[in-house]
């Protein structure tokens, strides 16, 4: 077997859960009978959603029973402790955050641009993030403190990510998922002031994104309305690229409900104007 960069036991098993789900989403891809049901949000669902998700929680009781698990489809597990002295409820000190599918409208539609996103939550830091895209033969994965890697083909040598040298908006490419989100909350106009200060754009959204800055392709990746298994993994990697990951307002958080990943060198200048500031 290929040694892993960065390999911890952690980041191991998140490898190993990241193939699992591979082998299920992959069989449904592209599939006449797909079941596809519509949820609450009126966003859509797959049975492979909801199968990857399944798998993972059932991989990580065996292997991990300590740990929670915090998912898309299925919210937390039953390990969130009662009411501490503060009256407020606490998680224990592990969770896994999975996104079985990051791009299901793509995935039904049979476009090739999905992921399965796994993250690991210590004490409340993002540690481990893997994103694994099998339609386009690609895989990104980080742990904390040893850096990002991605490969290229399923069969390729891995190789580390660095994020780019652009220091001036004016330089950057930024990348974004699309009118409807930034129309919805009511930031389409700080959208386009901030495209308006960059080289180029491109509309290619999800995770793809974020992997697009953490290998020095993009140097601004954005979303206006995310949850934290949208970002708490491509949060990692970014991260030990070497960029950063902070909210609109600029806390370094994947759970601020909205997303900006850059190359650290632009960030504050477009964090700004998405603030409006």
């Amino acid at each position: 077997m290929r040694a892993v960069p960065g390999a911890s036991d952690d980041l191991d098993l998140a490898l190993e859960l990241a193939g699992v789900a591979d082998a299920i989403t992959m069989a449904r891809f592209r599939a006449e009978d797909l079941l596809v049901e519509t949820k609450p949000d009126l966003t859509p669902v797959s049975e492979a959603d909801r199968a990857v998700e399944q798998a993972m929680r059932e991989h990580l009781a065996s292997r991990r029973p300590d740990d929670t698990v915090f998912g898309e489809e299925y919210g937390d597990s039953d390990g969130v402790a009662g009411p501490g002295p503060d009256g407020t409820r606490h998680h224990p000190p592990r969770r896994w955050i999975v996104d079985p599918i990051d791009g299901t409208k793509g995935y039904v539609r049979g476009m090739p641009v999905w992921a399965t996103l796994l993250a690991l939550e210590d004490r409340g830091e993002m540690v481990v993030g893997v994103v694994s895209a099998p339609a386009m033969g690609r895989r990104w994965w980080a742990a904390r403190g040893s850096g990002a890697f991605t490969t290229d083909t399923p069969d390729s040598e891995p190789r580390r990510l660095l994020v780019s040298g652009i220091r001036e908006l004016g330089d950057a490419q930024m990348c974004w998922g699309g009118f409807e989100e930034w129309r919805q909350t009511e930031r389409l106009e700080v959208l386009l002031a901030l495209a308006e200060k960059c080289w180029r754009t491109r509309g290619y959204g999800d995770f793809w994104q974020y992997m697009l800055v953490a290998e020095g392709a993009a140097e601004i990746a954005l979303d206006p309305a995310v949850a934290v298994w949208d970002v708490a993994a491509p949060m990692v990697i970014v991260q030990e690229a070497g960029g950063r990951f902070t909210d609109f307002a600029g806390s370094e958080t994947a759970a601020g409900g909205d997303g900006i990943a850059s190359n650290g060198l632009v960030h504050e200048p477009a964090r700004k104007i998405l603030a409006g500031s």
